[in-house]
């Protein structure tokens, strides 16, 4: 069993009753000395908050950009995937709980540090690293490290993450991340609370906050559970929402739910049910927006938002198509939103774990 390396945390204050309170994220957990966090890698130690999971990762693995999911991120590029263990939510349909709720040593089994990270993307050819598979939030100091290594070696560096954090310290995450996919989880209070442990306002605020104020490259993530976040009111506020306070281009991807974890009651989300969502989306004057974890060509492919012309074509993490010509469509010549090379990337679907 191997230990983690320890970081003091930024982002906490002492309070009057000897207890450490960490202002990380909006839970603000109140931990007297040696407890530790909802996200189980911060943990009070001698008045000071620390990041018991410096230093380690629970996997390495490259990976298409397009499972991220990121479609106007370089597609058809490799990026590095790795996480930590732990989360900051509760979510009770978490599709990668054997390592957001891992409260195991042993999840953190591979020690590598920010230079030794950034140094395998360039080796293996990697365009981007991605903190994903848990929260990069809670590892903030970790990821921040890292992704400074891998802007040291032009590598791009991408966030997955649910977007619950406080203000403060995620004006310093996002100062390093070029890019990010924000898991929307559902559009009401009701849903955080009862089936994530949370509040649905920090996570607009860091929607509003990404959009307005970086200039990190944004698309958002919806994982549709039947009966649950997929009726129609909740998702036309979501789209009109979006629109509104970010911008009709920021791509919304609809995904499938699995059952899984503490949600075994419910179906896998119907491919009408994600055609459907993303016609309402569409109604509600959004321009890009995707089908997930479900076989649907017309769903996964990009088109020009000004004359529908078919830009880029996917078959799941695959592309089939490109007629990108500079960024923008050949036809009318309007740019496409997003971040993209003169030529597509040519990783495809594969999947490659690395192992140390």
């Amino acid at each position: 069993m191997t230990t983690a390396a320890i970081c003091e945390s930024r982002y906490a204050r002492q309070l009057a009753d000897g207890r450490v309170e960490c202002t990380l994220c909006p839970r603000y957990c109140h931990l007297r000395d040696g407890k530790r966090g909802v996200c189980y890698v911060r943990q009070a130690l001698g008045g000071r908050m620390v990041l018991a999971a410096y230093g380690r990762t629970s996997g390495l693995c490259i990976d298409p950009i397009e499972k991220k999911p990121l479609f106007h991120f370089y597609p058809g590029s490799s990026v590095l995937s790795f996480g930590t263990a732990g989360c900051n939510l509760t979510c009770k349909f978490c599709q990668n709980w054997q390592i957001s709720k891992s409260r195991q040593a042993h999840t953190l089994s591979v020690a590598v540090t920010p230079d030794e990270l950034a140094q395998l993307a360039l080796r293996y050819g990697c365009r981007s690293v991605a903190f994903t598979y848990n929260d990069p939030v809670i590892y903030l100091e970790y990821a921040s490290a890292v992704a400074q290594a891998c802007h040291a070696r032009a590598i791009a560096t991408v966030a997955v993450t649910a977007g619950y954090i406080n203000p403060e310290p995620a004006t310093e995450l996002f100062a390093d991340m070029d890019a990010a996919n924000v898991d929307l989880k559902g559009f009401t209070d009701a849903f955080y609370h009862q089936l994530c442990g949370g509040q649905l306002a920090p996570v607009l605020e860091t929607l509003r906050y990404l959009y307005h104020e970086t200039d990190t490259w944004l698309e958002i993530t919806t994982l549709l559970i039947p009966g649950l976040n997929d009726d129609e009111q909740q998702l036309r506020a979501m789209c009109e929402w979006i629109g509104s306070e970010l911008g009709s281009e920021v791509p919304l991807h609809f995904t499938a739910f699995h059952p899984d974890y503490h949600l075994l009651d419910r179906p896998a989300t119907p491919l009408a049910t994600l055609v459907n969502a993303r016609q309402l989306a569409r109604q509600c004057g959004l321009q890009h927006v995707y089908i997930g974890n479900r076989s649907d060509l017309e769903g996964e492919g990009t088109c020009c938002a000004a004359c529908g012309h078919r830009l880029i074509s996917r078959d799941g993490y695959r592309l089939t198509g490109w007629q990108l010509q500079a960024g923008a469509c050949p036809v009318c010549h309007q740019p496409l939103a997003g971040r993209f090379a003169a030529e597509p990337g040519d990783w495809g679907a594969r999947r490659l774990l690395i192992r140390r």
